[in-house]
């Protein structure tokens, strides 16, 4: 009995050729007798894949394939989530920067994808939650929110990676710009000017293979990054530090682990939007969990990683 696979798939990631992998996978496996039902859902707008996900029945399913970005990777997980869905998840790597996706080694090549869903192992993985939203790769707030929104989607389909740090050095000047928050983890208060904050499930964050330097998706905990005000002249050899994966101890850096803290503006009448894997999220104050072992992730086996 073959595989019966539902596809969540943005048809304008991957530099628009998400749509002919995907068939080129589905071709290898009917090749092998390997499928019996493949149900494909495209997406046109925000929300598509959430809303796609919402409408499964784990019963009709053996996977559910998630093919795009990590934005198109959030709604599903988010859908999934809301409706308490557990169904095996697998994501094609199609986005710009596809964060969790890299870091958890699934196969981008159609080939190898169509023998990880032939042969798969499957991780629980942990999740993020926001409020009443979710995030599988990253919460950010801060410059960095405003890089993500203020790049052109020619510009990322071009560049890729390159364009969300090329997008950052032109707005270099503000990036000594802060705004003072407030975060509360357990009995601990942290109070600081900050001029972008993370929240990660995994260690690469905006193609930083290594930003989040203790990230493990499957550890329980959601790693937290605050990079504080500084002068400009402290901008680059902070970069410089992030390359080489010395920045978390940098005195303009506080890094931490938590299962569940909030994050609260000084400022109440401020207004700090959040990114959520890549898509505009709530604003503060927010209240941030990990949900342990969310996910049950399709992933190929260890021998066959790359």
């Amino acid at each position: 009995m073959g595989l019966r696979l539902k596809i969540i798939l943005n048809p304008s990631s991957g530099r628009e050729t998400a749509r002919s992998n995907i068939e080129n996978v589905l071709s290898y496996l009917a090749m092998k007798g390997s499928i019996e039902r493949a149900d494909i859902n495209y997406t046109a707008k925000r929300f598509d894949a959430m809303n796609y996900a919402i409408d499964t029945d784990p019963e009709e399913y053996d996977i559910l394939i998630a093919a795009g970005g990590d934005g198109t990777v959030n709604e599903v997980v988010t859908g999934l989530m809301r409706s308490e869905i557990d169904i095996p998840v697998a994501i094609y790597n199609s986005g710009t920067i596809n964060d969790f996706a890299t870091m958890n080694h699934l196969p981008s090549a159609p080939a190898d994808f169509a023998r990880m869903l032939e042969d798969p192992e499957y991780v629980r993985v942990d999740c993020g939650k926001a409020g009443d939203s979710y995030f599988m790769n990253v919460l950010a707030g801060g410059c960095f929110a405003d890089v993500i929104y203020n790049v052109q989607p020619d510009l990322k389909t071009a560049l890729g990676p390159v364009a969300y740090w090329i997008s950052a050095m032109k707005d270099i000047p503000a990036l000594n710009s802060s705004q003072r928050i407030i975060i509360h983890n357990g009995d601990e208060t942290i109070e600081t000017d900050a001029v972008m904050f993370f929240v990660s499930n995994t260690s690469s964050v905006g193609g930083f293979r290594n930003l989040m330097t203790h990230a493990d998706v499957t550890d329980g905990l959601l790693d937290v990054m605050i990079l504080k005000k500084m002068d400009r002249t402290e901008i680059m050899p902070l970069f410089g530090k992030i390359i080489v994966g010395d920045h978390i101890n940098s005195n303009k850096v506080i890094y931490f682990q938590a299962t569940d803290f909030s994050i609260e503006a000084a400022d109440s009448s401020s207004n700090i939007t959040l990114d959520l894997d890549g898509e505009k999220g709530p604003s503060l104050p927010i209240r941030i969990s990990c949900v342990p072992r969310a996910i049950n992730l399709v992933t190929p086996r260890k021998e066959n990683q790359i």
